[in-house]
């Protein structure tokens, strides 16, 4: 074997040793979208990778921070599994349509029914409608994921400060601020561009229909033409004929 061809190999396998070792390590349960506007209502899906080769995903478990309380939190049914909001109290109610709330949700636990487990090379998507949100900052959501064989795995780290990825990131749902309002008259604004662009259309449409009529116009008249100039020789055959014959 050739040294180029001996490297080619040898570069082909540590990438194969590379995808595998990281593979695994990127798998891991998130949420999505991973941002949400301040101080409004999100839909969120926490998205579960199954990462074993043996055992299924039977249980998840997120975990709320208490002390970012949100007072309204439901779950989306999912077939095959039943879900569980656990409320605990406030150590300082918060309020929500100026009534005060001193209990929230603060872990939501998802268990599968036999047969709806989250098999090898699968994996499953959690519903969750929550609201208010925070003003700012960021909602960190430590999860816990249960096997089948006992195992489970935590993904409980926050993240860092370097914006490198630990070892176990926790789901992070990022909130940003609401969208300038002061900026939709310039959508507003292009409206007429576009009512303009669609009359300068319709126009042009009906000139060229004009123009296909005036064309079809001068075609038969052409036609008629020709076949008059056509008719001149013969009549003046004719007329010499009849002089010759007299």
């Amino acid at each position: 074997m050739s040294l180029l061809k001996r490297s080619a190999v040898v570069a082909g396998a540590a990438g194969l040793l590379i995808l595998a070792i990281a593979g695994p390590a990127s798998a891991h349960v998130t949420v999505n979208p991973n941002t949400a506007t301040a101080g409004g209502y999100a839909k969120v899906s926490f998205r579960v990778p199954n990462e074993s080769d043996s055992a299924s995903t039977t249980k998840l478990e997120v975990n709320l921070p208490a002390d970012q309380p949100i007072a309204s939190v439901s779950v989306k049914p999912v077939p095959g599994w039943t879900a569980v909001a656990e409320k605990s109290k406030l150590a300082t109610p918060i309020k929500s349509h100026d009534t005060e709330i001193t209990e929230a949700v603060l872990k939501i636990t998802w268990t599968a029914a036999k047969g709806s487990e989250i098999k090898p090379g699968e994996f499953q998507e959690f519903d969750v409608s929550m609201g208010a949100l925070p003003a700012s900052g960021q909602i960190v959501f430590k999860t816990l994921q249960t096997y089948s064989d006992g195992n489970v795995v935590r993904w409980i780290d926050e993240p860092t400060t370097d914006g490198s990825e630990p070892d176990s990131p926790a789901p992070v749902l990022k909130i940003v601020p609401a969208a300038d309002s002061s900026a939709a008259p310039s959508a507003g604004a292009a409206a007429p561009v576009a009512e303009a662009a669609d009359d300068s259309s319709g126009g042009g449409s009906g000139l060229g229909l004009a123009g296909l009529i005036a064309g079809l116009i001068a075609l038969v008249l052409a036609g008629l033409a020709y076949a008059k100039a056509s008719r001149k020789p013969e009549q003046a055959a004719t007329v010499t004929e009849k002089t010759t014959a007299s």
